[in-house]
């Protein structure tokens, strides 16, 4: 079984896979000078076959680590993009777009401030909170065709948590 670390989540790294989410970049002063605008963090793309952007809370409890991971998944019509809300570091378990390929799976671990957006058909894993049970919002695509394809690792791998051996 590969033994799988996440590394820093920063925007070259993963520029692969997708959008970080994060306050980076020149920001706009708005709202009488109150307030600061990040602008067009992520590259949204769910309007694929009649499809349209939805916004959910998910919440997460983390499993016990290390985590086996046995599956993946992707979202061949969209990209999927999760923020988090409860001021906690989550893990990000991704691969390239394309035919799966376990040699490539990589684990980033964002921070509490730092979202993700998943390009369209990047494989991830489902959405993996650390410390407590955390909410994230997501933006992905409804419509009423499916839109997920699922890959069994035929060698599971063993997902560490930050800091540990």
């Amino acid at each position: 079984m590969r033994a799988l670390h996440p590394s820093p989540l920063n925007a070259a790294a993963f520029a692969l896979f997708g959008d970080v989410i994060e306050t980076r970049g020149a920001a706009r002063t708005i709202n009488d000078g109150h307030a600061l605008r990040f602008h067009d963090l992520a590259a949204l793309d769910l309007d694929a076959d009649g499809g349209r952007g939805v916004v959910s809370i998910f919440r997460s409890t983390p499993p016990a680590y290390p985590f086996t991971i046995k599956t993946m998944e992707r979202h061949p019509k969209s990209s999927q993009a999760f923020v988090p809300l409860s001021g906690r570091p989550f893990l990000v378990v991704v691969a390239p777009a394309g035919v799966f390929d376990a040699g490539l799976v990589e684990a980033f671990v964002a921070g509490p401030h730092q979202g993700v957006n998943l390009h369209k058909g990047v494989w991830h894993h489902f959405n993996l909170a650390l410390e407590a049970p955390s909410e994230f919002l997501v933006i992905d695509r409804d419509a009423p065709d499916e839109n997920t394809d699922e890959a069994a690792l035929t060698a599971p791998l063993l997902l560490y948590a930050p800091g540990q051996a």
